[in-house]
């Protein structure tokens, strides 16, 4: 049996920050499908706001990765994978531009990040919410991006600051396995927001949600098996000039 939307006053009818804060609490503590009619009711569920929390995200996220870049240049302790006889262009690396260069590229580069995490978010709510419309959704966009936003953006904020944590040694072990937890809590809610904003089942919400996903990976797999069978004969050169090299 479905669920009608709650009378229940809405939580977020504060403006601004506040709102948003309240919002955000509200999902992430008390997740579940009659969160979602709550607060997709409410007159600030529309696309807009969305864009706006995750443009900041976006920008804080980018920041938090130049910051760890820069942590990484000064300490000089970049993870790097080993490849055979790349060894000298992957030690020259480390120290190339310094701390000064980290500092530029995160301001120039955070806004880029803001504005392209809205525009590969607003992608992907919009092929969402069209899977969802051929499923019998009755759901609109706005409350769609405005719902999944209100996921994607504490969680994002979590999951940068775990990321600062991971450049301690022996911490990152601990921050993955937390990440990886919290990926799976984002995916129940997503699945719960669609289920919520388009008044459907739980098999059409899964689907909605993870088809988009396995589309991606089934087209990312045949583009990497492409560019192997591709770039096969020069990579086995480059292997076998290296093996040649390395030979006594």
């Amino acid at each position: 049996m479905e669920q009608m939307p709650s009378n229940t006053p809405i939580m977020d009818a504060s403006p601004g920050p506040a709102g948003w804060l309240q919002t955000w609490i509200k999902v992430v503590t008390k997740p579940g499908e009659q969160t979602f009619i709550e607060i997709t009711e409410s007159p600030n569920a529309v696309a807009r706001t969305a864009y706006i929390w995750v443009f900041i995200v976006g920008v804080i996220v980018g920041l938090a990765q130049a910051f760890l870049r820069g942590v990484y240049t000064l300490t000089g302790t970049a993870p790097q994978i080993p490849i055979p006889g790349f060894e000298q262009f992957t030690q020259q690396s480390g120290s190339g531009g310094g701390i000064a260069s980290v500092l530029i590229g995160a301001v120039c580069g955070a806004p880029l990040a803001g504005l392209f995490s809205v525009v590969f978010f607003a992608l992907g709510v919009a092929i969402i919410q069209w899977i969802a419309k051929l499923f019998g959704g009755t759901g609109t966009y706005d409350k769609m991006a405005y719902a999944l936003a209100s996921i994607s953006v504490p969680l994002s904020l979590v999951s940068a600051l775990l990321s600062l944590f991971g450049a301690i040694p022996f911490v990152g072990i601990c921050t993955g396995v937390i990440s990886f937890g919290l990926s799976l809590y984002a995916l129940y809610l997503q699945i719960a927001a669609v289920k919520a904003v388009n008044r459907f089942g739980w098999g059409q919400a899964a689907g909605s949600v993870l088809i988009p996903g396995f589309v991606v990976l089934f087209v990312c797999g045949c583009i990497v098996i492409g560019g192997l069978m591709v770039m096969g004969p020069v990579i086995g050169n480059v292997f076998n000039q290296i093996n040649q090299s390395l030979a006594p």
